[in-house]
């Protein structure tokens, strides 16, 4: 991961919420927000917009923002419930996917929070957690930042998360905060460090010792693909298990664009059965 967001210039003394949010998006790899305007999100978008490592892509509707994904990880910035709960698909359909996307949603005033209130854009009630209980099932991280003092570890948490658990995280940040200077953001942050996860390496064997006499009895064995494989960085490692094995490769539906949809042992002429019993057994062969 890179150290800075501007040829590694140290944050300004007065940096600001919004200009933390953008370095650190820039840091992980982030080079394109897709956005929806609306009252709660100006002002963080203001300073998404004036990040020079970002361009901030203007969406039709919620859904183009939540699909729309470069390169690597993905992010969305929308207007608090009309847009959140608009964007709330495509967010679970990235989830599915095992994609990491950081959905950052402008929220209300962080004076409104415990005053009973009944704002726009809610459904009418004095509860601001709809939208984030919506998220909490298809989002494996959320954070609601309503206050500068844990801004800094919130927006980190989250984001590292997203990397970590290559999934989709949830950040709400209170419409009023971007704009405000904290001395947490005018230090160089620490650099995002996502420590690998250790094996078991007795197990490790264990399991490539049964593989390996499982293939030795195969007459004509075939890989499935299946979508987990970029989740783990594996689509090198399977393209070498299948030329050194000489077996035949069959990636999933999802798996049509990754390594092994190049590689010269994919079967080009299987087929992949999908039936749906809750219409009586409906299915459709896919060639």
């Amino acid at each position: 991961m890179s150290s800075a967001s501007t040829g590694g210039a140290p944050p300004p003394r007065d940096a600001t919420l919004g200009q933390h949010i953008a370095r650190r998006l820039v840091q992980v790899g982030v080079s394109d927000v897709f956005a929806v305007p609306g009252d709660f999100n100006l002002t963080l978008l203001d300073h998404l917009i004036a990040e020079p490592g970002l361009c901030v892509v203007g969406c039709c509707n919620e859904l183009n923002a939540g699909y729309a994904r470069a390169h690597g990880v993905g992010t969305c910035a929308v207007t608090f419930t009309v847009g959140g709960l608009s964007v709330l698909n495509a967010i679970a359909g990235a989830y599915s996917e095992n994609l990491p996307v950081v959905c950052v949603v402008g929220g209300p005033n962080s004076n409104d929070y415990g005053t009973n209130r009944i704002l726009h854009h809610t459904i009418g009630l004095p509860d601001f957690s709809q939208e984030l209980r919506c998220f909490q099932a298809v989002t494996c991280h959320q954070a609601v930042v309503n206050n500068l003092e844990d801004a800094h570890e919130q927006i980190d948490r989250a984001i590292s998360t997203a990397l970590r658990e290559s999934k989709p995280v949830y950040i709400s940040v209170s419409c009023n905060l971007p704009r405000l200077p904290h001395p947490t953001f005018a230090t160089d942050p620490v650099p995002y460090l996502l420590a690998p996860r250790p094996s078991n390496l007795m197990g490790l064997e264990a399991a490539v010792e049964a593989t390996v006499a499982f293939l030795d009895k195969a007459v004509k064995p075939v890989m499935v693909a299946g979508p987990k494989i970029h989740v783990a960085k594996a689509g090198d490692a399977s393209v070498e298990l299948a030329e050194a094995s000489g077996s035949s490769v069959q990636p999933r539906c999802r798996e049509r664009a990754r390594p092994a949809d190049v590689h010269a042992c994919v079967e080009q002429e299987g087929s992949e059965r999908i039936e749906d019993k809750e219409s009586r057994g409906f299915s459709i062969n896919i060639r």
